[in-house]
């Protein structure tokens, strides 16, 4: 948990009264079915500990990504596993291009003084886009650098020559590179690279993924990260707790790998409401990013977050993202029936 008002995340539903949520990116409809089943089913077992090396959910994992088990490791989801990732690098300099995911510099600056963290500031006029121009910061004196692809919360993924090109400046200057693509099971671009078939043995990549968004499961923590340097995951894995995945989370996860024709169909459903979605936005005179995700960026929009909040509605304020302002939002892409309630509730508004 946490104490104060410092949480600056979207998902905040318990302060005010919310109706309609659009401020976390998860999947809009929800959690498999037979993902719940097998959460109600573990409840029988919560009385003997977890599994404490997931030996099941690895398993499934190696399967579906075609990586050895010994080069996953499961976490209390992906935030658990930056925070593990950070403490074990103890990185002197680590590059992070801004604006994005805010507990990558939260868990830089419990390391203190210890480390120079960098901002890398993307820029507006290019959307929030990673380009070219990195490939200079990254030099001998970074120890580590912090991508998300996409990105959030411009929605915007790398693009894959690009990509292609940060990882090997990464790998001749001896950098690690940790590369966060828990959205990435949800993109509507027709083609992406993952980094995952591109790591290499004693390689200085981490490549971190999740449950959450894809299968509506924020609520259950669940994340893993594959990095095929062993020395990194062991040491990661002995500065946590040895039971830090619960019994239900790896069953919960387990099940959730079986579901391949839930993903299909709901993904369908997500990106034809983002297609609506930013048709009505743009109508309506706002400035939309599409992006590649299952969110929307809006632009130079003054007062929105507050006028939709007073009806019940939250989205995204993300005037505490590096570089963004009052009046820059992100929207998620929700069912029909609540976007169409988000339209007319704009249309009134504006």
């Amino acid at each position: 948990m946490i104490i104060g008002n410092n949480y600056g995340h979207g998902g905040d539903i318990y302060k005010n009264k919310i109706d309609y949520d659009f401020s976390a990116n998860v999947n809009p409809y929800g959690t498999p079915e037979t993902v719940k089943e097998a959460i109600r089913r573990s409840a029988e077992e919560v009385s003997v500990y977890p599994d404490p090396y997931c030996t099941k959910l690895r398993k499934m994992l190696s399967e579906a990504l075609n990586v050895s088990e010994d080069f996953i490791a499961c976490g209390n989801g992906a935030a658990e596993i930056i925070f593990q990732f950070v403490q074990v690098l103890k990185p002197k300099k680590a590059l992070l291009p801004v604006p994005s995911f805010s507990e990558y510099e939260s868990a830089l600056k419990t390391l203190e003084d210890d480390t120079e963290v960098v901002l890398y500031g993307l820029k507006k006029e290019n959307g929030l886009a990673v380009t070219e121009d990195i490939l200079g910061a990254i030099t001998k004196d970074i120890s580590l650098l912090m991508l998300c692809n996409p990105n959030n919360p411009s929605g915007l993924c790398i693009d894959d020559d690009l990509l292609l090109s940060i990882l090997e400046k990464c790998r001749e200057n001896d950098v690690w590179l940790f590369m966060d693509e828990c959205f990435m099971d949800l993109i509507d671009k027709e083609r992406s690279i993952s980094l995952i078939p591109l790591l290499k043995e004693g390689d200085k990549v981490f490549v971190l993924k999740a449950f959450t968004k894809l299968y509506g499961m924020a609520g259950v923590r669940l994340g893993y990260g594959i990095c095929k340097n062993t020395q990194m995951l062991s040491d990661m894995c002995s500065c946590v707790q040895p039971w830090n995945v619960s019994a239900p989370a790896q069953a919960a996860g387990c099940a959730a790998l079986s579901c391949a024709e839930w993903v299909k169909e709901t993904k369908e459903k997500i990106f034809k409401e983002k297609e609506y979605l930013c048709q009505e936005l743009s109508k309506l005179g706002l400035k939309v990013q599409k992006g590649h995700a299952n969110f929307l960026m809006i632009y130079d929009a003054p007062g929105l977050y507050e006028k939709l909040l007073e009806r019940g509605i939250l989205i995204r304020d993300c005037s505490n993202y590096h570089g963004l302002e009052k009046g820059d939002c992100r929207i998620a892409v929700r069912r029909h029936e609540e976007n169409e309630v988000l339209i007319k509730t704009l249309s009134e508004i504006l």
